[in-house]
């Protein structure tokens, strides 16, 4: 990714931004362009979402995908916001145990990668229990 649009976008990394209608008030994540109740009579408007929610549902993972067999087991779960978006992202430090449906969760930033060693890092939006 090129260094102007990495910066341009760090605002959105950082922070679990999505969208509010301003005719119906409903929140969305990811970010949309058209109300999907109002249709095009809402204006939406970006929206910082609240950091805490409740799982819904999960699932402990054993078998992880290429690039994530270090992490297994690790709990992807369905994440309810306060403000009403569901997400699905993983449960950090926590063992997979102890997840339970209705558990106040977090949201934390943690390290996904870097282009090189001396490159720009990516940081991913992870929850991890209150």
């Amino acid at each position: 990714m090129a260094a102007p649009r990495f910066w341009r976008e760090i605002p959105n990394r950082y922070n679990l931004i999505g969208t509010r209608c301003g005719n119906c008030n409903k929140v969305f994540f990811p970010p949309r362009y058209i109300c999907p109740q109002c249709r095009r009579m809402g204006k939406l408007e970006p929206y910082r979402l609240s950091r805490r929610g409740k799982i819904i549902s999960y699932g402990v993972v054993h078998v992880a995908p290429e690039g994530f067999e270090d992490q297994v087991p690790y709990v992807l779960a369905i994440v309810e916001l306060e403000d009403g978006p569901r997400l699905t992202t993983q449960v950090v430090d926590c063992d997979p145990n102890d997840v339970k449906i209705g558990d106040e969760v977090e949201l934390t930033f943690r390290r996904i990668g870097s282009d090189n060693e001396d490159g720009v890092i990516y940081y991913g939006f992870k929850f991890k229990k209150v």
